[in-house]
């Protein structure tokens, strides 16, 4: 469980050092400015569901659903 979040935010802050490691390379402009704020608006959207991801994640209920989960396949099997 924390182990998937792990790599959410490993996926995301990949992403952010390439998209400003490679806007660094370009000469500003206007097509570029947009792209970076477009960019931006972006990585706050996925901030904001990773966010929500870890909280489900690591909510107790979430844990307990899935052992209960777990239990009735044994049961079953």
């Amino acid at each position: 469980m924390n182990l998937t979040a792990i790599f959410i935010v490993a996926i995301i802050a990949w992403a952010i050092v390439s998209i400003t490691g490679s806007s660094k390379t370009k000469k500003s402009n206007k097509a570029s400015d947009k792209a970076a704020e477009a960019y931006q608006s972006e990585i706050a959207s996925l901030k904001e569901r990773v966010s929500v991801l870890e909280k489900i994640v690591t909510d107790e209920k979430y844990d307990l659903k899935k052992q209960f989960a777990d239990l009735e396949k044994d049961k079953v099997a």
